[in-house]
């Protein structure tokens, strides 16, 4: 059989080989990081025997899939050391996640912090015994009797929601043996370096109507340093958390009287303003109109748009008039209304509506995270009707958009491309010209992507910006969606050059994604120190003491005829003590003012990016201001060393 690797060589064997073999002939070296399996594209265990022609992939932990096996076998560690000291404890589910692992667990008496180090050290033993990993499977009736004697009733349940012909996938570790379809590494001894990082409350299966089960959190790493470097970006992380920064410097709050609803402050709304007005230029200049489209609409509408059947469970209605309505979750059908309500010529497209529309959208209780995950939200929506010709160029043109947005605020992103999910509705023939139009424009612009199978929109493949902060994290913002199926639903037409009725196509994009949540992001990017041109507050006048408050005055006003957002620090405090504080606030610019600089009518500049910038004239330092926020500059914070 012939054997293709990831770099395109072929390796030939007389008789099956199981995929670790392989990767032990191809190199001793890379048999002992491989974590799992690639064959012809899905990924597999390292046990499984290869009987045939076919491409393979030998997976290490620098591959996202090879992550997921490594951490999915700390998870099994996690369990085991678990059952050992707490006997009583019933397991349900365990995966890795993007940075680590989980498992959910039920127990009569909950665990607390305490808990969690005497799981590591056990986990150590663990890893010290050196246990292999062994698969093996059951018949589902059998595994069903196996979990129920051991009186695992979440195993019981799983397994009871799968055909009655499914034949079970266990993996055993010494005593420990778990329900689970792999992959795994071969021994408990690889996974070196590892630590529970939290505890929290978890439905069982996602649903408010089951038990509240507690969820273990932790990360595993091949070595101590990668997992150190991680511990410590989750201590920063910590340090930038958007809830405490954007409480500390009076952004937003939430409210137990409104979950999920956040509250702009009116620090919070400067910033919020900031941005839209950015968002209005850029979109100003790249030929886009703005509309906007009511917060409720009736239930034939979204009957229409598939939106009631496809999304119901996350929309808030209502009766009006004994007829049901919904608040919309999106955008887009009050689009389509705003495109139907004159006829369109092919000389009128491509039209490029956008919106910053107020969308509601029902999250769990659970899931919901200061602005990350919130019940509203501002969406920064466009929809492009357009001709199948135009359909590259608009793609590209909204690439090159969101790119724009990015690079501003200093971000690198990467792009994934989402094809046809499941649960989905249009032809096969229109899927596959979607999909071809986006991975053509995303070739022509030379824009790496990889392939995100079936996570695509229920109406059409899409493209999703990952952007990445200062400490590494990676964000979903910026997302193209192309829709044949909307357009369809809503018998859109435009008048072609033929003179005849032609169909158009629609694409739906954001650039932030939510307002709030790219604020949210901003916040944290920033640790709440945002370039100039962003900040709430950009100087602080500081007066030495009351009697410079005139002359403190003069400088406010100054400032503000100028356009400048400042603020006077009018209390009796001490100059370094009003200093510090301004630090605290992140204000980029603060301006002393003293008994020298009112006699000669200049101000002492400090800065957050150079410190103390010496004495200037109001005019000049207003001058080089302007011109810094005007430009959007984001100047660099110079280290001690560098000052």
């Amino acid at each position: 059989m012939k054997i293709t690797l990831k770099d395109g060589s072929v390796k030939e064997y007389a008789e099956s080989k199981s995929v670790i073999e392989i990767a032990s002939d191809i190199s001793e070296g890379l048999a002992r990081v491989a974590t799992a399996g690639e064959v012809n594209g899905e990924v597999v265990d390292l046990r499984t025997v290869v009987e045939e022609d076919c491409e393979l992939s030998i997976l290490t932990f620098n591959d996202e899939k090879g992550k997921g096996a490594f951490r999915h076998t700390a998870s099994h560690i996690m369990a085991q050391a678990v059952k050992r000291l707490y006997p009583d404890a019933k397991l349900a589910i365990g995966p890795s996640i993007d940075d680590g692992f989980y498992y959910d667990i039920d127990r009569e008496t909950p665990l607390v912090a305490e808990d969690l180090e005497k799981i590591e050290a056990e986990m150590k033993k663990i890893v010290k015994e050196s246990l292999a990993l062994e698969q093996f499977t059951m018949p589902r009736d059998e595994a069903i009797e196996y979990f129920k004697e051991k009186g695992e009733i979440y195993k019981v349940e799983l397994i009871e929601d799968l055909p009655e012909d499914s034949v079970i996938s266990f993996y055993k570790q010494g005593e420990f043996t778990d329900l689970c379809a792999g992959p795994h590494l071969m021994n408990t001894k690889n996974v070196k370096a590892f630590k529970l990082t939290s505890l929290a409350g978890a439905y069982w299966r996602g649903s408010e109507k089951n038990k509240m089960l507690q969820r273990i959190y932790g990360t595993a790493f091949p070595k101590k340093a990668e997992l150190e470097e991680h511990l410590a970006m989750i201590e920063e992380a910590k340090k930038r958390d958007h809830r405490r920064l954007g409480k500390e410097l009076g952004l937003f709050m939430m409210r137990d009287e409104g979950p999920g609803f956040p509250f702009f402050l009116p620090k919070g709304m400067v910033l919020k303003n900031t941005l839209l007005d950015y968002w209005r230029d850029i979109h100003t200049k790249n030929d886009y109109v703005e509309i906007n489209t009511p917060i409720m609409l009736s239930r034939h509408l979204w009957e229409t748009s598939g939106h009631w059947g496809h999304y119901k469970e996350n929309m808030y209605t209502t009766v009006i008039d004994e007829e049901d309505f919904a608040i919309k979750p999106m955008n887009c059908p009050g689009g389509i209304l705003v495109y139907q309500s004159e006829p369109r010529s092919y000389r009128d497209l491509p039209i490029r509506m956008g919106e910053l529309g107020l969308v509601h959208r029902h999250e769990k209780s659970g899931q919901l995270h200061g602005l990350m995950r919130v019940r509203c939200f501002t969406q920064d929506d466009a929809h492009i009707f357009m001709m199948p010709e135009q359909i590259r160029d608009e793609i590209k043109g909204v690439a090159k958009l969101i790119d724009e947005v990015y690079s501003l605020f200093g971000f690198k992103y990467h792009v994934e491309l989402s094809t046809r999910p499941e649960d989905s509705m249009g032809s096969d023939e229109d899927w596959d010209l979607a999909t071809d139009a986006l991975r053509g424009a995303l070739d022509d612009l030379g824009l790496p992507y990889v392939v995100n199978e079936g996570d695509g929109a229920f109406y059409g493949p899409k493209i999703d910006f990952h952007l990445q902060d200062s400490i590494g994290r990676t964000w979903q913002c910026g997302t193209i969606q192309l829709d044949f199926q909307l357009p369809l639903r809503f018998e859109l037409e435009y008048t072609g050059a033929d003179g005849e009725k032609h169909r158009p196509i629609m694409i739906h994009r954001v650039a932030f994604g939510s307002i709030e949540r790219f604020i949210g992001i901003l916040i944290e990017h920033f640790a709440g120190a945002f370039p100039t041109w962003l900040s709430p507050i950009q100087v602080k006048v500081l007066p030495i003491s009351d009697k410079y408050m005139e002359y403190g005055e003069k400088v406010l006003s100054g400032l503000k005829e100028s356009g400048i957002r400042a603020e006077l620090d009018s209390r009796a405090e001490k100059i370094g003590y009003k200093i510090r504080e301004a630090q605290m606030q992140k204000i980029p610019y603060m301006l002393v003012v003293g008994a020298k600089e009112e006699e000669s009518e200049l101000v002492s500049v400090r800065s957050r990016f150079e410190g103390d910038e010496g004495q200037k004239s109001l005019a000049d330092f207003i001058a080089s201001l302007k011109e810094e926020i005007k430009n959007k500059t984001a100047r660099e914070i110079k280290t001690i060393e560098e000052k």
